[in-house]
């Protein structure tokens, strides 16, 4: 077993940020360990599709103390991006533990914690977890899901369009993942149709500093309340960038409503609508990955965890970076220098 001041689970854009902060009161490897499941540094973004690019991102923010590179908008991000972090990481000397699988994260008689994993065990006074959402791709169910003939996938597993070239796919979202899928897939699948729970809620205008802050406050107070976090684009709608308004006019994003079931060739509405596909790509979100830490038992009877900023309200050893109102790259960055603060006050006070 090692021991440590600080565990910090997940090397994204959270985690290093608070590895970074954590660097500046701690000696790496014995004040504080950063743990990551990933086979090579890049968080979540090593696993993108490579059809995402600088152009098409929705965002790419800065890790503290670091520039991001700006190539070509046309260059893929994922690749661009892992070489930062990795930069980043040798930079700034934090010496990440890389792959590390977390199993559990429990409680010990004298209030440390126990953080076990495929490559032994840490023992922490405090952790700050930074799992991100990547590894819990959310898959809605509908009566006869498992009669479909044709293929079904995430947005995890997508790779691009060519693999759908000349069939016809049914894409299920309101994000903006679900809409780049469409455009993407469109001009080279025989039949496409777009699918959603609600209407979309199109944002017209820059986003200001103003409405950011508006809805992170909407997401923030309901973590504060122990709920589960909403999805970022029910918050903030979605921006009518001059390809989407295109993609509109042109008919690809012609939003239907979710159907009712789904048939060996197709999906199906109560009112008699069928459409036929071979392909159903869900394009539906991601859940906080927070299995591991199911031992301390900080769920509430809904699902969610009642949080204060990024400390977990019922346990001051924890904190959630990029969960709630920090999930996000700018979110990230100020969630990693707040919950090194605050564990710097409660070490303080325990010793």
């Amino acid at each position: 077993m090692r021991e440590v001041d600080v565990v910090v689970i997940g090397a994204g854009q959270a985690g290093l940020s608070a590895a970074y902060f954590l660097r500046r009161h701690f000696e790496p490897g014995t004040g504080f360990a950063v743990l990551d499941h990933a086979p090579h540094a890049g968080g979540a973004w090593q696993f993108r599709w490579p059809t995402l690019t600088f152009k098409t991102v929705n965002g790419v923010y800065q890790l503290p103390g670091m520039p991001v590179p700006e190539p070509d908008e046309s260059t893929p991000v994922a690749g661009v991006i892992s070489e930062y972090f990795a930069a980043y990481e040798r930079e700034f000397d934090l010496r990440v533990e890389r792959p590390v699988s977390v199993r559990s994260v429990r409680s010990l008689p004298d209030k440390r914690l126990e953080v076990a994993t495929d490559r032994g065990a840490w023992i922490a006074k405090a952790l700050i977890n930074a799992t991100g959402t990547w590894e819990r791709p959310f898959w809605p169910r509908y009566t006869g899901q498992e009669t479909f003939q044709g293929r079904q996938l995430h947005t995890a597993q997508y790779r691009g369009p060519e693999e759908f070239a000349g069939e016809r796919v049914v894409v299920v979202g309101g994000g903006i993942s679900a809409m780049q899928h469409l455009m993407e897939i469109h001009p080279v699948a025989a039949a496409t149709t777009w699918v959603t729970r609600r209407e979309p809620q199109w944002r017209s205008g820059d986003f200001n500093p103003d409405r950011g802050r508006e809805a992170v406050a909407m997401v923030d107070e309901r973590v504060r309340k122990g709920l589960r976090p909403q999805s970022v684009i029910s918050v903030t709608g979605v921006p009518l960038t001059p390809e989407i308004r295109a993609a509109r006019e042109a008919g690809i994003l012609e939003r239907n409503p979710m159907f009712d079931r789904i048939e060996p060739g197709g999906v199906a509405w109560d009112d008699g609508r069928f459409v036929p596909a071979d392909v159903i790509l869900w394009a539906t979100g991601f859940r906080a990955a927070l299995d591991h830490l199911a031992p301390l038992k900080l769920r509430g009877p809904g699902g969610g965890i009642v949080m204060d900023g990024t400390r977990v309200a019922a346990d001051p050893r924890i904190h959630l970076a990029g969960y709630g109102p920090s999930a996000s790259t700018i979110g990230a960055n100020r969630a990693g220098r707040s919950a090194v603060r605050e564990i710097r006050e409660y070490l303080d006070r325990s010793t």
